[in-house]
């Protein structure tokens, strides 16, 4: 689904434009939630799909939030990534195409291994008890005990 240029424009903060229309990367442990540890779900900060969990996030040490795994991998799809001289696999969001960040295979090998490295500027965080309210009450089932 095409998003318009100019009403992401308005939509936008500069640097959620530049990362998610231009797969720019924002500076590490600089971000919102490289080190945001409530309990909730990010969300495509331009198509509001759900993308990750908090409890699948973890602190990788690389100043971005990290998870190991997307909340439906059909959310999701992955691209080679040849800039800045690396080979690299880029994640972008389905719904939105919003560049979201890299994913790499060293992530903690009791859950799979990988290593999905998301700019913070391509979320938004929605937190357990605004779930309901911003109308994403499914997800909260993912945080009972």
């Amino acid at each position: 689904m095409p998003f318009d240029k100019e009403s992401l424009h308005q939509k936008l903060t500069p640097l959620q434009f530049e990362v998610t229309q231009h797969a720019a990367t924002e500076p590490p442990f600089r971000n919102d939630y490289w080190d945001n540890d409530q309990e909730g779900i990010y969300v495509d900060i331009v198509s509001g799909i759900p993308l990750f969990s908090s409890r699948d996030k973890y602190d990788a040490r690389c100043g971005w939030p990290s998870f190991t795994r997307p909340l439906d991998p059909q959310s999701v799809y992955q691209q080679e990534d040849l800039s800045h001289g690396m080979i690299r696999e880029e994640v972008r969001s389905q719904a939105a195409d919003s560049h979201l960040g890299h994913v790499f295979n060293d992530g903690p090998t009791s859950t799979g291994g990988l290593r999905y490295c998301i700019n913070s500027a391509a979320l938004r965080f929605i937190p357990k008890q605004d779930l309901e309210k911003e109308g994403y009450a499914e997800y909260l089932s993912l945080f009972k005990s």
